[in-house]
């Protein structure tokens, strides 16, 4: 599965863990201004704002798993099996394909309000990318640099809720995530008060006890929990470097060991890669899960006014730094 988050120092960052028990060639991409998205309802975009993410590049088409564009929003995909429901076309909407969503609003919004208002003419179509790439079941967290939202396409339509705590995860819909933080209201960062009974004398025999009852375990009802309490009482200097690291700290919290969660067979879902963009500079960090160097791509470092898509593989393969 996967957690994605955002954090704000003096910059504002967005990002993720994508966790499966299998890898495409995933790439860093970065989609020009001047690169022609062609969409499946016949729309042509030959002109658009600049994005930086990570893709599967197929047939020269950037299939985004999360991303920013130069104007500071970031969106990304999570999955959201027996949950998503896309529709059959309608005529009267706008028809775009799960797999298009992402570039659709990265290419063409600037702010959550303007991403607001052209949901509102969207129909998520049960569209495929080919007879090989069937469309994956995914709902959408979609930030600005002040706020976010969750857009999910279910059986009773397109729904979208104000993100306050700006952290998604996968099952089950986002209403029931956020009505389940009430069952945590009593955890703190601080040492416990003995509640339990006057009677008894109990005290702390530990440091964070305060915690106890947060949940530890790698579901995605659970993952949201500690994402969002260690988010939300997340504390760095706001320098790019302590930033980064403290962004990361946040995903690590939540990220998947290989031998953990068995897919059958001999598959295990891992943690493949966890990135963090500022979304002020359009640099997209990430670090993959045999390489816990951070490595950065800067999108103003490529000619952003092309029309070519410029793709960085991950690297996945990690050193050993030797001190002596």
């Amino acid at each position: 599965m996967c957690t994605a988050i955002t954090y704000n120092t003096k910059n504002h960052y967005f990002g993720r863990n994508l966790d499966l028990e299998y890898s495409y060639h995933e790439s860093v991409t970065i989609t020009p201004r001047n690169y022609i998205f062609k969409f499946r309802n016949g729309e042509e975009v030959k002109s658009h704002y600049a994005i930086i993410g990570v893709s599967y590049v197929n047939s020269n088409y950037p299939l985004y798993y999360d991303g920013v564009n130069e104007k500071g929003l970031g969106m990304a995909g999570l999955n959201f099996p027996g949950n998503a429901d896309y529709k059959e076309i309608d005529e009267t909407k706008n028809n775009i394909a799960p797999f298009e969503f992402i570039p659709y609003i990265l290419s063409k919004c600037a702010t959550i309000e303007e991403v607001k208002e052209l949901l509102k003419d969207i129909n998520i179509a049960n569209i495929n990318f080919s007879d090989e790439l069937k469309a994956s079941p995914l709902h959408w967290i979609i930030s600005d640099k002040e706020k976010s939202i969750t857009v999910e396409s279910v059986k009773e339509g397109l729904k979208i809720y104000d993100n306050v705590v700006g952290v998604l995860t996968n099952n089950p819909t986002f209403d029931i995530h956020m009505f389940n933080l009430n069952n945590y209201m009593s955890l703190s960062i601080e040492p416990p008060v003995n509640n339990f009974s006057k009677k008894l004398n109990l005290d702390t025999y530990s440091r964070g006890m305060g915690a106890l009852g947060l949940p530890g375990d790698l579901s995605s009802a659970s993952r949201f929990v500690k994402a969002a309490f260690t988010k939300m009482n997340s504390l760095s200097g706001d320098s790019e470097k302590e930033s980064i690291s403290q962004f990361f700290h946040i995903l690590d919290s939540v990220c998947q060991q290989r031998g953990c969660v068995h897919m059958g067979d001999n598959l295990y879902e891992i943690t493949i890669y966890s990135s963090c963009a500022n979304m002020d500079e359009g640099i997209y960090y990430y670090k993959t899960y045999d390489n816990s160097q951070v490595t950065e791509v800067d999108m103003y470092k490529e000619n952003i006014d092309g029309d070519k898509l410029v793709s960085y593989e991950l690297i996945k393969d990690g050193e050993i730094y030797h001190q002596n």
